[in-house]
């Protein structure tokens, strides 16, 4: 079983359902031809890694796939020229110089309640590939996101019993 992302509908498809999702501001590209920034949805095959969650927010996720608690102090590093990149961190994350780029996964909108990890530009990151590429929940005005599929909560909430660690997720 596998996830697919259709770009020219903006439809997820799970089995013989599909779902509406909202993508990059930017449309979508090619995974190879994707730069840190642009604001597009990578188009290409991953799979599913693991699941993070906000546990002040919400129960345990009811899925096969593995999901940990988000807390205030996780991030994720964005900084193309930083060995982290692309890679779970943990908050402050800093250098001699300063902080480094990073996205904070503790967000008081609800968009990262649920992040769903899959391996777009994981193993091993290359930089500037783009980071940070997330299944997550769609923000209330529903406005794209800057590269990740954003899901309604309710639809979220349906597909969640049937992800399974390594399922494919297909963005075409």
């Amino acid at each position: 079983m596998s996830l697919f992302i259709n770009t020219n509908t903006s439809r997820l498809q799970l089995r013989e359902e599909t779902y509406p999702c909202i993508l990059g501001k930017s449309g979508a590209i090619a995974h190879s031809q994707g730069r840190e920034g642009d604001g597009k949805t990578p188009i290409g095959s991953y799979k599913l890694r693991f699941g993070l969650y906000r546990a002040d927010r919400l129960p345990a996720p009811p899925s096969p796939l593995i999901f940990h608690p988000l807390d205030a102090n996780d991030g994720w590093c964005d900084d193309p020229d930083h060995p982290a990149y692309n890679r779970f961190i943990r908050l402050p994350f800093m250098v001699d110089h300063g902080a480094v780029s990073h996205e904070t996964l503790w967000r008081d909108d609800p968009a990262y309640d649920i992040i769903l990890i899959m391996s777009h530009n994981d193993s091993p990151p290359i930089a500037g590939l783009g980071s940070a590429v997330f299944l997550h929940i769609a923000q209330i005005d529903h406005r794209p996101t800057l590269g990740c599929v954003a899901l309604s909560p309710e639809t979220m909430t349906m597909i969640l019993p049937s992800l399974t660690p390594h399922m494919d997720v297909i963005i075409r």
